[in-house]
């Protein structure tokens, strides 16, 4: 079991309080450093935007950016592996062979 720690982060005037896995701390303190840098560029650019409405546009652009990096992995290449290796199994499962052998050390 992971071995917990409480952290304090401070997103703009806001300090938050988390107990969390000590070794995902350095992710929730970079999270929270993008989170305070795109916070102060709305800020800058926006500055007749309430907290809230920042807060919003910080929000929407992170999950934007989220997906918009999701859509750019190309998976095919483990799809395709996936599809061979099942192949592989199914055959192998017909002929009653068990020993199965990876599609890269057939070749």
């Amino acid at each position: 079991m992971a071995e917990k720690q409480n952290i304090r982060l401070q997103l703009d005037a806001h300090s938050i309080s988390l107990t969390i896995d000590r070794d995902q701390e350095p992710f929730y303190r970079e999270g929270a450093k993008l989170l305070n840098q795109r916070y102060q560029y709305f800020r800058k650019v926006m500055p007749q935007a309430t907290t809230e409405q920042l807060w919003m546009y910080v929000a929407l652009q992170l999950a934007v950016n989220w997906r918009s990096d999701a859509h750019e992995k190309d998976l095919r290449p483990v799809e395709n592996q996936l599809a061979a290796l099942n192949e592989l199994v199914k055959q192998r499962l017909a002929q009653q062979q068990p020993d199965i052998v990876e599609p890269a050390e057939q070749e």
